[in-house]
């Protein structure tokens, strides 16, 4: 994954404690379950997919702030001192351990009532592909900080279900005088959920294969929650550059399986993925792995890219 850790400095983290409550009033719609901002809770999130479970679940009861930025990839996040400050005064954070190293150094460093890591709310596996028998050549540096775990729980809908399960408690628990309404909005998208799962499992049912090859390996759940195999270029690294001995695999084994199509992603460079299609004579096409929501994301939000990934599955594979 590229992550590059950033330590926060003791000088740092008093500059960012000083400057907190006027970083915060300078942040529209910064609120606070204390009364401020008309009581709204103060969620912070550290990347796209835990905002959406903040924001579906605590809908008007809550003001959420995101640490990455739209288009920014999440794994090589660095905190500056604004964004300590507001993980200083937040009411909640939402977080996924080892997936952003610099937010965990942050997140362990302030005084935050309620912390939700969503790695604890699931079961983390380890993903690693084979190409002829022989493991693939990757770095697997990140997953290695995560003990060999893949982060990307997210795009399996049931998976992600049970994040949000435990999203839902950890807002009751930090602001129990809403706690109807968060159980109510957490039923909602339990469904929205549960009716993703089923497009996915009905839609990738028959195809005409099951394997397909991706920029890096984010979509390892998703994978096995359907039946599938993924073949990642790189392993947990998107950014890392394969070796020749990599790619002659992947030639080898899209003509021995069918493969029609190379996934790439929005965040990082086609570059890759578009000159191994070109040379096996296959497709290109985007897989998101919704890490952020652009203006080049097939959707408005997380529902809306995952059926648009699905469609593209379903293209790639030969579904009938």
């Amino acid at each position: 994954m590229n992550v590059r850790r950033r330590l926060i400095s003791g000088s740092a983290a008093l500059v960012a404690t000083a400057l907190g409550l006027g970083v915060l009033s300078a942040c529209s719609g910064s609120a606070s379950a204390d009364g401020k901002g008309g009581g709204r809770l103060d969620v912070v999130a550290s990347f796209y997919p835990l905002q959406y479970l903040a924001e579906e679940i605590g809908g008007s009861h809550v003001s959420v702030t995101n640490l990455t930025q739209p288009g920014q990839e999440p794994h090589d996040l660095e905190i500056s001192a604004r964004q300590t400050a507001q993980l200083q005064e937040a009411d909640a954070v939402l977080y996924l351990k080892n997936l952003q190293p610099a937010v965990d150094d942050a997140v362990a460093q302030s005084e935050v009532g309620t912390k939700i890591d969503a790695a604890s709310l699931t079961t983390l596996e380890k993903h690693g592909n084979e190409v002829g028998g022989h493991a693939a050549e990757h770095d697997h540096s990140a997953g290695e900080e995560a003990g060999g775990a893949d982060p990307h729980v997210w795009l399996d809908p049931v998976r992600f279900g049970e994040v949000a399960e435990g999203v839902a408690k950890g807002l009751k628990k930090a602001d129990p005088q809403h706690a109807g309404d968060y159980a109510r909005n957490m039923a909602a998208l339990r469904k929205k959920f549960d009716a993703l799962d089923k497009d996915f499992r009905d839609g990738l049912a028959h195809t005409d294969t099951k394997t397909f090859i991706t920029t890096h390996a984010a979509f390892g759940y998703l994978a096995e929650r359907y039946g599938l195999t993924e073949e990642a270029i790189n392993g947990l690294d998107p950014e890392s550059e394969p070796s020749a001995k990599r790619v002659r695999g992947l030639e080898t084994l899209a003509k021995a399986d069918g493969v029609t199509t190379v996934f790439y992603e929005t965040l990082v460079s086609d570059r890759t993925a578009r000159t191994i299609a070109r040379d096996a004579g296959l497709r290109a096409d985007v897989l998101d792995p919704i890490e952020g929501i652009t203006g080049k994301s097939k959707g408005d939000d997380y529902m809306e890219v995952m059926r648009s990934n699905l469609k593209a599955l379903q293209t790639a594979l030969g579904a009938r």
